[in-house]
């Protein structure tokens, strides 16, 4: 990944929040995925249009006690393992979505 790495919800998912959690399913196989609170900001932030790194900067260090540069290390780490999971898009310049998601 480039220091400029933007994130996009996947249209092939459905996202509900039941209670303090955020339940994702794969339409693709039907997996279930439970986000805890980090990879929750990064979903409901990703709108393929802003730069993780302001993401980090915006949402995630006013809330956890955490260095800059582990936090966006950390964010990067948590977007490519959801990206592997098809929950997320990667890509180096914004993103536009393909229609509505689930």
């Amino acid at each position: 990944m480039t220091d400029s790495v933007y994130i996009l919800r996947s249209p092939n998912v459905a996202a509900r929040r039941i209670g303090d959690e955020l339940m994702i399913m794969s339409a693709h196989d039907s997996s279930l995925f439970s986000l805890n609170e980090t990879a929750a900001i990064l979903w409901d932030a990703a709108d393929g249009m802003t730069p993780l790194a302001e993401i980090v900067r915006r949402l995630i260090l006013p809330v956890f006690d955490i260095e800059p540069a582990i936090a966006l290390e950390d964010a990067r780490s948590l977007a490519l393992g959801l990206a592997e999971r098809g929950i997320l898009q990667l890509g180096d310049s914004p993103l536009v979505p393909r229609g509505d998601p689930v």
